[in-house]
């Protein structure tokens, strides 16, 4: 894979709607994508991301690290070539503080439930 390849992606959020297609560079970070969604995300909606920390990417089932960029992060099974590859977006959900009073008192005390992330 040459170096300067341009990839074309489009994100899709949790909600079904997706951000992109737009090319970018083989060379460009994982990181550096989650910048630009941060960016691009779409005003008004309520679980927007505060950093890219809060963010996953999956592309075919794999959670792409931040430190590799987009050639090393590409499965070649997964991609028709020159089509647009579709990564998903996975929001982490902020943790709330367990001292935090203003909780609803409606759930019960020592329960648990389950969060996807």
């Amino acid at each position: 894979m040459a170096a300067d390849e341009l990839i074309e992606l489009k994100f899709r959020l949790a909600d079904g709607c997706d951000i992109g297609p737009s090319k970018y560079n083989s060379s460009a970070t994982v990181t550096s994508l989650k910048e630009k969604i941060v960016a691009q995300w779409p005003k008004g909606n309520e679980n927007a991301p505060k950093s890219v920390n809060d963010i996953k990417l999956i592309n075919a089932g794999r959670i792409l690290e931040n430190n590799r960029t987009l050639a090393e992060s590409r499965l070649p099974l997964s991609e028709v070539p020159g089509g647009v590859i579709t990564m998903h977006v996975v929001v982490r959900q902020p943790i709330a503080d367990r001292n935090d009073k203003s909780k609803d008192d409606s759930q019960k005390k020592g329960g648990c439930y389950c969060s996807i992330l």
